[in-house]
């Protein structure tokens, strides 16, 4: 990856474009090294890079089944959307009521399966496992009236930071950027195309123009009778300052300048310079796009005061740094080491299989045609004709594949070790060989702490993402979607080893019968081990509709039939249907 790189020559000639900054060729290097790890081409790689061996590397999948394992616990049993306070928001009505905790949590997760959520998670996670990086991008979509769900390359991303920004914050610009190739058949030239996303100032209205004759697509200021610029609907103006100021609908009573600017535009590779990159295009030589609505992607006005952008790492950044680090980071040597061994233990296998034969008197057949003495062919049945004082010697290499199945061991020892995956984590730990489930426990450890690290590092992310959604709808003044902040809402992972379902059952019964559990408190527990419990508040009334003993003991208690339909989730009563009658000689609430 450190090697001096040429556009069309290596490895990484392909990378080598013009328009990509010198100090983000070293982090695309890497994204195509460990794609060539986790797709058993790391050999190919090596080859164009110079090693002539590198095609006789054999490579067993070792780097993918390590991905692999780690994108499955990662993502666990299942990936649930909660938001805080959604069990206690129904009020035991099967209803939740508008703007409630348990009426967000409801409507996110119709997002959610609307937008196939698990299936974009896997997408990404895959990307950010793999590579350390991954990035989501959302966008209002008008005709199927919610924000749309994408997920892209992380060698695409280009995000762009200025001295007043650290490396471990989000800038305020990002570029989304890769290469079109030529079309011979339709005579379309190699491009560059480049989606920004960008916080500014809010700015005057602007139309978008379509192309005529030489001028191509663009957006211009909207003009009043008297020549100046027209504000937006809904923006207001400082007389003194002239600054420009917008009430969003989740921050009402707080103006904000800041609007996210959209521009998606083409390049031809031919005009850009060698002073031209990524971050500094020529303005002049763009080609805007044009929505399928009609609107010009040149500085379009998202109206909302964030980027749309979410950029996930797999491990917690160092200081200052902005990226994350690949599972397979910390064990590519031995992942070489493995690669090597394997190398070894084919050509001993071929030597061991079919065996290098020494004899001597043996009666060799000749060619009839040119009389030379034909090669000894040792197949099964073969008969080999000996002189007097003949004889054979077999080579074995039996000793040396032994050799080297016990050292292909002790590296994926190392190798799950290293990786905090564990054997028992990778499955290469007999169960014959765990004497108790505690010493299980212990073992999986290590991956505990991997698997928690990871989700650390994506908590907030996600909570962001599920923010980003919440206002996008605002901003789309979707039907149903209340103004002001909405509440909290979280990703809750499902348990990702084995769980011991029967025992965590055996705990909640015997909490609940001592009182020292509530159910609410217990329904989360036993969802947390995998039951199939989609909705906790759901859930908790369903329990409590069939809890006709609880609601005897609350009309004993109370008198108050109201309390009880409402325990039983029945509504209100009816004014025909009388109080509960208090039973001759039990004392009332509070009388001895």
């Amino acid at each position: 990856m450190a090697q001096p790189v040429r556009a069309g020559y290596g490895p990484f000639g392909d990378l080598a474009g013009g328009w990509v900054p010198p100090e983000d060729l070293r982090r695309l290097q890497a994204y195509k090294v460990l794609a060539a790890y986790d797709q058993n081409q790391a050999g190919q790689l090596a080859f164009t890079g110079g090693d002539d061996s590198g095609l006789d590397r054999r490579e067993l999948g070792d780097p993918a089944k390590i991905n692999a394992a780690a994108l499955g616990y990662l993502l666990g049993a299942s990936q649930r959307i909660v938001v805080s306070g959604a069990e206690n928001g129904r009020n035991g009505s099967e209803v939740p009521s508008p703007g409630s905790p348990a009426d967000l949590q409801a409507r996110l997760r119709d997002w959610a399966r609307r937008e196939l959520l698990p299936l974009r998670m896997q997408q990404c996670e895959r990307s950010a496992v793999r590579s350390g990086d991954g990035v989501y991008t959302l966008a209002w979509d008008p005709q199927a009236g919610r924000p749309v769900l994408r997920t892209f390359d992380p060698g695409f991303f280009f995000p762009e930071f200025d001295d007043e920004v650290d490396g471990g914050e989000f800038p305020g610009r990002v570029h989304f950027a890769w290469e079109l190739p030529e079309d011979p058949r339709t005579g379309r030239k190699a491009r560059l195309r480049r989606i920004t996303y960008e916080l500014g100032p809010i700015g005057a209205a602007t139309r978008s123009v379509p192309a005529s004759g030489k001028a191509g697509a663009h957006r211009e200021w909207v003009t009043g009778p008297d020549g100046g610029q027209v504000l937006a609907v809904g923006d207001s103006a400082d007389p003194v300052s002239g600054l420009i100021s917008r009430t969003y609908p989740w921050a009402p009573g707080k103006p904000s300048p800041i609007t996210c600017y959209l521009t998606d535009a083409e390049w031809l590779l031919e005009d850009l310079k060698a002073a031209h990159d990524v971050y500094n295009l020529p303005a002049d030589k763009a080609a805007y796009r044009v929505r399928a609505d009609g609107e010009v992607l040149q500085g379009l006005d998202l109206h909302v005061d964030f980027l749309p952008v979410v950029h996930l790492t797999n491990s917690v950044p160092d200081t200052g740094e902005h990226w994350g680090q690949p599972v397979t980071s910390r064990v590519m040597q031995v992942l070489d080491e493995l690669a090597a061994t394997d190398t070894d233990s084919s050509a001993a296998s071929a030597t061991t299989g079919q065996p290098l034969l020494a004899v001597s008197g043996a009666r060799a057949q000749k060619d009839r045609n040119t009389g030379q003495p034909l090669p000894i062919e040792v197949k099964p049945g073969s008969v080999i004709s000996l002189g007097d004082g003949g004889s054979m010697t077999v080579l074995d290499t039996s000793a040396q594949l032994a050799e080297l199945r016990e050292r292909t061991d002790h590296l994926l020892d190392r190798l799950a070790g290293n990786s905090r995956l564990t054997s028992s984590g990778l499955g290469t730990l007999q169960p014959s060989q765990v004497p108790s489930g505690y010493a299980l426990a212990l073992a999986l450890g290590p991956l505990d702490s991997l698997v928690g690290e990871m989700r650390l590092a994506r908590a907030h992310k996600y909570q962001l993402l599920l923010r980003m959604v919440g206002r996008l709808f605002q901003a789309g003044r979707a039907e149903g979607w209340p103004g002001g902040e909405l509440p909290a809402a979280e990703l809750v992972w499902g348990p990702h080893v084995p769980t011991d379902r029967t025992a965590t059952l055996d705990e909640v019964v015997k909490g609940i019968g001592a009182g020292v559990l509530s159910l609410e408190t217990a329904v989360r527990m036993l969802a947390a081990v995998g039951y199939p419990i989609e909705d906790a508040a759901e859930e908790v009334r369903r329990i409590r509709q069939a809890s006709f003993e609880a609601a005897a003991r609350l009309a004993d208690a109370t008198g108050d039939n109201e309390a009880v339909r409402a325990f039983l989730g029945l509504g209100q009563a009816g004014p025909q249907l009388p109080k509960v009658p208090q039973p001759a000689g039990r004392s009332s609430p509070g009388q001895e």
